[in-house]
């Protein structure tokens, strides 16, 4: 086998209507210095994700199920055939060596459950590396960087009751030793936390690489930054914090959260 191929692993990019990023996010999949399978899905067929789709000679998969970031993203899972899968979203890229790690710390794993990365983040065209938010989810997943912590079941569970500092397009799942569905419908902001809560549970690793290896893109018409201002983003806060702390402690940090949080607004 080309040592230059990982034929076991699947990047699924979650394409909706006509993101002028998805190119981008797919010509940094194609740079990868260890080629993965690459495929698109979505639930807004169209031309222009066609032809993109065609212009690189991938696959898409169209969503004619319910609809929902949980089921869109439940979807891509579902098409992928490797044990390993990335759900790719269509405005963030990836270092050209991201693949090459998930292989290096993954190869000797007893048993993976996900596998992450460090950020950065993508505002106005620049990547930047540092900012308060950054600082502060490098901070909570310091304990995790040691690889003899990634099997704690008790480690993982403390750094996602504080919040989740894991940025989701940056996780791989590893397909045989996770629940199904990963994605629990119901919740709009803090599916990918939900789903961390979950397996967090579960006896297994979970990999962290302590390198930036993807970026993030933080602008007005991202989903991220529409959820900031509603409502209901405070709500799956708090019902993820129950899961962790009695009610009273849950409300003081879904405040503290809420504060955190609105510097993913671009503004």
């Amino acid at each position: 086998m080309n040592k230059d191929i990982n034929t076991n692993h699947t990047f699924a990019i979650c394409a909706y209507k006509e993101s002028p990023y998805l190119e981008e996010c797919i010509q940094s999949l194609m740079n990868q210095t260890v080629k993965s399978d690459i495929l698109i899905a979505t639930a807004t067929p169209s031309k222009y994700i066609d032809d993109i789709a065609a212009k690189y000679n991938l696959k898409v998969y169209v969503n004619h199920g319910e609809h929902g970031i949980t089921q869109d993203w439940n979807f891509a899972y579902s098409k992928a055939e490797t044990d390993y899968v990335t759900i790719a979203h269509q405005d963030d890229k990836y270092n050209p060596s991201y693949v090459e790690n998930l292989m290096a710390y993954t190869k000797n794993a007893k048993r993976p459950l996900i596998f992450f990365t460090d950020y950065a983040e993508i505002r106005d065209g620049n990547i930047v590396e540092s900012n308060k938010l950054l600082r502060i989810k490098r901070i909570m997943l310091f304990i995790l960087r040691p690889k003899s912590m990634w099997g704690s079941r008790f480690a993982r569970r403390r750094v996602l009751s504080m919040g989740s500092p894991i940025c989701c397009p940056s996780i791989t799942y590893y397909k045989p030793n996770l629940m199904e569905p990963v994605f629990l419908n119901g919740f709009r902001s803090n599916e990918d936390w939900e789903a961390e809560e979950r397996i967090s549970q579960l006896d297994g690793e979970f990999i962290f690489c302590n390198k930036i290896l993807t970026y993030h893109r933080i602008h007005e018409d991202s989903e991220t930054s529409k959820i900031i201002h509603d409502s209901k983003r405070s709500e799956e806060d708090y019902a993820m914090y129950r899961k962790f702390w009695p009610s009273g402690i849950a409300r003081i940090l879904t405040k503290l959260y809420s504060s955190s949080e609105k510097s993913n607004n671009i503004k």
